[in-house]
């Protein structure tokens, strides 16, 4: 239908919510079609019958209205010469036009369906394509384009498609010509579709996957679907294969030839008697398909008439079988336990677009960190990636492509779900996702969508679903919640829409709870948990000991994958990594579409680092109390430790008092075996530590031989007495200079200097180098992270950053009460300094006594003593004292909990050791400028310059911080940009103990075991000079 606005015709499909598509076909298996055998043995797409990749170069023109668009853009002899071009695919806010958008639960204009915005971003593309030779059927196939889409050839209407994240192919036939066609497509941002697709994202448009043309025969395979069944036993299979066929394919033959590897199993031909027929096969002891053991098996679809090949379909395949038995979701007849990860598709340069090349990267990079399981937020994913996770070996929880979850924030979240109007609408979405993808092996699960309420219209695509296919189960949170509301989290009922329980972001008591329930005949499955949002998530290791413990919670899926920053570049040239509302855009939800467990250059971040040791495969243990064998424990769900080794190393400090070897290869799944070790006597003082790594024998594909996929530290031996690091100084007497505002404590090697007034330390110099050059000053302060900041009462997460700042912790003053000097005969100097750190308005804070004891070899001894009084914060960031060091002291070596940062909820990926890195790189590089690179446990650590000289502090298990840039400036910080180091220091923070840090920023704020309590304290710590060899 056509309307009239401002003298201009336009389509007015996009603004109708009855209108779903027009000419649109049916969805089928993705699957490509080859002339002969062989050219489908390739698997190569580029090689099947008729393809033609329209990616590339296109004509673009772009309107902030639809109205405006030019008069007769469609002919095929329109002159778009003066045009922009544009790349296919790509999202056209990466190519000048239009802005970025970032919102998670808002929707970006007035909630009032169907209605959109009058002022609706159009893009419109044309390009043309020549055709050598005209097959009897030719089909264009748009794997995804952001908003709905009109489609022209030749100036002839095609179609009209919505649903963004699922495919659209159209039939061309009629007016596909030889030699050069037109092509024309004009994509509107929004639509009335758009309702279904507010999915916690960037909002961008256009043609970001990829345009193709398969020119294929009309006597054809038109769909397959493929299952495989196991006996009771799970040793023989049967391999079901359906098929539809065209009308004109009645009369021919099919092959249907199954190999794996070199070897073929079967060939057997099928006469075609109908448009549909099912082909049944006993295939005996196939080889399981699962993500640790992904074997595929290759089946190849040949139709024929009179021995002549008319087209070879390759599909591979993955013997599986997934039910629900006894409560459980079980593969091949063994429960699963998911240690997966949310993933939205985003690359830093491209938007949506995410390219083969990436893919797999994304794939390797999750094995190679223990993870198996993919859920596709909130949508499903180019098909391809389905292939590789079929490959690779990850299992998949396949999304429908809808989200309302702006309607929540109207007290009205079923409105869309519940609404008959829609009920077709949500029943396309969810049928051509299961159609495309339901040849997937590592599809083991299909996902209603993601937080849309709950209505009828996920009882209707959940009957569609379970009648269409019974090899998978089916995923929605959205009526769980509902069911655990209503019940206090001890549901008597069962979810209708989904065979299994789902909740984000629950606390782990309540988990706890939830596992006890063992009389419910669904499991659960946190389908989010941990939220990576800058620093953190904290708690990793409390999800997965529940795990374990309850075999009803079937694992999780961390939120999320990779941080959605764009890469940008700001007015003085720098190179940033933008987030919501950098773009000027209103309204928008900030850095919190910053959430991932690698960085939008898809580097590691330290959340990625804590999940893979949390999560790994193996675990070892000590056998007995006499430390004379250890427990290696294979987690694996399926596969033996035969293709794994370990090695051990006994430790101390950084000296290796002795290696091993331990084989690993008859550790079947689920079991233990005790490998005794003959460890020698030893003889050390010091902590001495088992190190054993588990590494991969061989390379696979996505890992190289020696790989380290789990490990453990064991001790052997406590420190038996307090770690000293043994210098030997030169000794001069010292002597004391007084003046009216300082106090200077000097020889012919060390000069310190005391403030009179404020007692604080002005700087500290050895051999004439300054090393400190201000401080310590007692801090109980650090720059806020995500997770102090952000907080949700649907979590019952307390808002750290509100609470301090309520108790003017963030103000706290000093007031200095006594400040005395005491000499011993040119030994040793004392400096003691009494005073209160309290915050203005209130009455709280510590009445703290610090001595210096310096002695005439430049050794400082520190000791702070705290008593707390008055009723504030009932906990604090940290407590310890912050300095500022030289920064010509640009190498830091510590023995402690290393090499990474570690907090008391994030520090399982750490182990005991001697480290040594560049100072400047101790901080860990959050988008988001926040608290970062604490190091843990530690017994001393030295920072040195190019020489190896500097200053060494040693104490009893403390941590340590240091930067470039002050406390201060991070906070005040957006973005990295924005942070000025310090011209001539690090900031130096030494802390007695420091708060977690969990994941309040959506979901639980940190444990009670975790939190830094206010109270009375007292620590030492020693400065010594410092010469590295």
């Amino acid at each position: 239908m056509l309307i009239q606005r401002g003298g201009i015709h336009i389509l007015s499909n996009y603004l109708k919510q009855s209108v779903i598509h027009k000419n649109r076909l049916p969805e089928s298996a993705y699957h490509f079609q080859y002339d002969h055998l062989k050219k489908a043995k390739t698997h190569n797409r580029r090689l099947s019958s008729g393809f033609q990749l329209l990616n590339g170069e296109w004509a673009f023109h772009y309107s902030p209205f639809p109205e405006k668009c030019p008069e007769d853009f469609y002919h095929s002899d329109y002159d778009d010469s003066e045009w922009d071009r544009i790349k296919v695919p790509s999202n056209w806010q990466f190519e000048g036009y239009d802005r970025p958008h970032y919102t998670n639960v808002q929707y970006p204009f007035p909630v009032d369906p169907p209605f959109i915005p009058s002022e609706n971003p159009t893009g419109i593309y044309r390009r043309t394509f020549d055709v050598s030779d005209l097959n009897d059927c030719c089909l264009l196939r748009f794997e995804g384009v952001d908003g709905a889409f009109d489609v022209w050839v030749n100036g002839e209407y095609i179609g009209y498609a919505t649903g963004s994240r699922t495919a659209s192919e159209f039939d061309l036939s009629d007016v596909i010509k030889k030699g050069k066609n037109t092509l024309t497509v004009r994509v509107y941002k929004w639509s009335a579709h758009t309702y279904l697709e507010d999915q916690d994202m960037w909002w961008l448009s256009g043609i970001f996957r990829d345009v193709y043309i398969k020119k294929l025969k009309q006597k054809r395979v038109k769909d397959f679907a493929i299952k495989t069944t196991f006996d009771s036993t799970y040793t023989d299979s049967q391999l079901a294969v359906n098929l539809q066929l065209t009308e004109e394919a009645v009369g021919c033959d099919v092959t249907f030839i199954l190999e794996d590897g070199n070897k073929s199993l079967f060939e057997e031909t099928v006469a075609v008697q109908s448009s549909e027929l099912t082909f049944t096969q006993t295939v005996s002891q196939p080889r399981k398909w699962s993500a640790e053991a992904p074997h595929l098996y290759r089946l190849y679809i040949v139709l024929k008439e009179n021995h002549e090949v008319l087209s070879a379909i390759p599909q591979k395949v993955g013997f599986r079988e997934v039910k629900l038995t006894d409560g459980l979701i079980e593969l091949n007849g063994t429960p699963l336990l998911f240690k997966g990860v949310n993933r939205h598709e985003f690359h830093t340069d491209l938007g949506h677009y995410v390219p083969l090349d990436v893919m797999i990267q994304d794939i390797k990079l999750m094995k190679a960190h223990n993870i198996n399981a993919v859920r596709t937020s909130h949508y499903p994913s180019d098909p391809r990636f389905y292939e590789l996770c079929d490959e690779y070996g990850l299992y998949v929880i396949d999304e429908a492509d809808i989200e309302t979850h702006g309607f929540a924030l109207i007290n009205d979240w079923d409105r869309l779900s519940d609404s008959p109007e829609w009920t077709e609408a949500y029943l396309e979405r969810m049928k051509r996702m299961v159609e495309r993808d339901k040849n997937r092996p590592s599809v083991l699960i299909w996902s209603l969508g993601n937080e849309s309420g709950f209505g009828r219209n996920h009882l209707a695509m959940a009957k569609w679903a379970r009648e269409k296919d019974d090899t998978r189960l089916l995923h929605y949170e959205g009526e769980t919640r509902y069911i655990l509301e209503r019940s206090d989290y001890e549901p008597k009922d069962i979810n209708q829409s989904a065979d299994m329980f789902s909740t984000m972001y629950t606390d782990v008591d309540t988990m706890e709870k939830l596992g006890k329930q063992s009389h419910l005949s669904q499991p659960h499955v946190l389908c989010e948990f941990a939220h990576a949002m800058g620093n953190g998530p904290g708690g990793l290791k409390e999800y997965m000991d529940l795990f374990y413990k309850y075999p009803r919670l079937q694992g999780g899926f961390v939120w999320e994958w990779i941080d959605h920053g764009i890469r940008a570049v700001n007015e003085k040239g720098e190179t940033f990594f933008a987030y919501g509302g950098d773009f000027g855009e209103d309204p928008h939800d900030g850095n919190f579409v910053i959430d991932g467990l690698i960085f939008p250059d898809r580097k590691p971040s330290p959340a990625l680092t804590e999940y893979k040791k949390v999560i790994e495969p193996i675990k070892v243990d000590w056998s007995d109390s006499e430390k004379s064998a250890v427990k290696v424990t294979n987690v694996h769900d399926f596969i033996s430790l035969d293709q794994v080794y370990g090695v051990y190393e006994v430790v101390v400090g950084e000296r290796v008092l002795q290696q091993g070897f331990i084989d690993t290869d008859e550790i079947k799944a689920k079991e233990s075996k005790v490998f005794p070790l003959d460890l020698s006597e030893n003889q050390e003082n010091e902590a001495v530590y088992l190190n054993v790594s588990f590494r991969l024998k061989h390379a696979t594909d996505w890992a190289d031989s020696g790989h380290e996929i789990a490990w453990g530290q064991l001790v052997i031996q406590e420190k038996q007495k307090e770690c000293v690091f043994d210098i030997d100084l030169p000794a001069n007497a010292l002597e004391c200079n007084y003046t009216a505002d300082d106090v200077m404590i000097s020889n012919t090697i060390v000069d310190i200097s005391f403030d009179r007034y404020t007692g604080r330390l002005k700087h500290y110099r050895y051999n004439g180098e300054t090393l400190i050059t201000s401080g310590p000053k007692a801090n109980y302060w650090h720059a806020l992270t995500d997770n102090d900041r952000i907080s949700h009462d649907e979590f019952r997460s307390s808002n750290s950053e509100k609470y301090w700042r309520a108790n003017a912790l963030d103000k706290m003053q000093e007031r200095m009460e006594s400040f005395d000097v005491s000499e011993s005969e040119g030994q040793t100097v004392k400096v003691t300094v009494k005073s209160t750190l309290a915050p203005p308005i209130f009455e709280w804070g510590f009445r703290i006594e610090t001595t210096y004891v310096i002695q005439n070899t430049g050794k400082m001894d520190m000791t702070v003593s705290a008593e707390a009084f008055g009723k504030g914060c009932d906990h604090l960031p940290k407590i310890g004292s912050q300095l500022r060091i030289a920064n010509t002291l640009t190498e830091t070596s510590w023995q402690g909990a290393g090499p990474g940062e570690s907090y008391p909820d994030i520090k399982q990926a750490v182990k005991q050791g001697v480290w040594t890195q560049e100072t400047s790189s101790l901080t860990t590089p959050y988008i988001m400028p926040q608290e970062s690179g604490n190091r843990s446990q530690v017994d001393w650590v030295a920072f040195y310059n190019q020489r190896g000289e500097g200053l060494l502090v040693q104490g009893e298990s403390f941590n340590f911080s240091v930067s470039e840039w002050t406390t201060e400036d991070l906070e005040k910080a957006n973005h990295r940009f924005e942070l000025t180091p310090l011209s001539d220091a690090y900031e130096l923070n030494l802390d007695y103990k420091v708060n977690g840090i969990g994941s309040s920023s959506c979901g639980p704020g940190v444990l009670d075991k975790y939190l830094l309590k206010n109270e009375s304290y007292s620590y030492s710590l020693s400065f010594v000079p410092y010469l590295r060899h």
